[in-house]
């Protein structure tokens, strides 16, 4: 197990037991930012049905969400045009409620960076990331944080329980 490897464990098992520097929102918040929520930029979004980001992308769409693709390997999603970077989409389409992040979670910060200075409400790192630097930059900038979940996942246990 390589070093990468120890600390990403490390931070997954803060996440898991509560142990992060960062307040994450937990099933209630979770609910209350997917309730108010009508824009998400969703980055790492793809256009090859394979990856998990195109599903994620399909059903938020689906589900009525203003969903703007950020991936400056793509030229549309479902057709939404794509843009290269946060800014560049928020300059072009305005604020997000949410910026869902379909990254590795060493390169998360940034990320975090663009979403505080573009004024979003919330940083969602999608299943399997977790990056406590990204969510400290974050939570400084007054974004509400959710690592380690799925905006689809969490979007459909809401339907259930209402």
């Amino acid at each position: 197990m390589t070093s990468q490897d120890r600390a990403r464990a490390r931070a997954m098992l803060d996440l898991e037991e509560g142990r992060g520097t960062v307040r994450i929102l937990d099933e209630a918040g979770i609910a209350v930012v997917l309730g108010r929520a009508r824009r998400i930029a969703v980055i790492g979004a793809s256009a090859n049905p394979a990856r998990p980001s195109f599903a994620v992308f399909r059903y938020l769409l689906m589900h009525g969400y203003e969903c703007v693709p950020v991936n400056p390997n793509e030229r549309d999603v479902l057709g939404q045009p794509a843009f290269r970077t946060l800014v560049e989409a928020a300059d072009a389409t305005g604020p997000f409620d949410i910026v869902d992040v379909f990254r590795r979670s060493e390169l998360c910060v940034p990320h975090a960076e663009e979403a505080v200075a573009t004024g979003s409400g919330c940083l969602w790192l999608q299943l399997g990331v977790v990056s406590w630097e990204a969510a400290a930059i974050a939570a400084a900038g007054g974004l509400s944080v959710v690592m380690d979940r799925c905006t689809a996942i969490e979007h459909r246990a809401l339907r259930q329980r209402s």
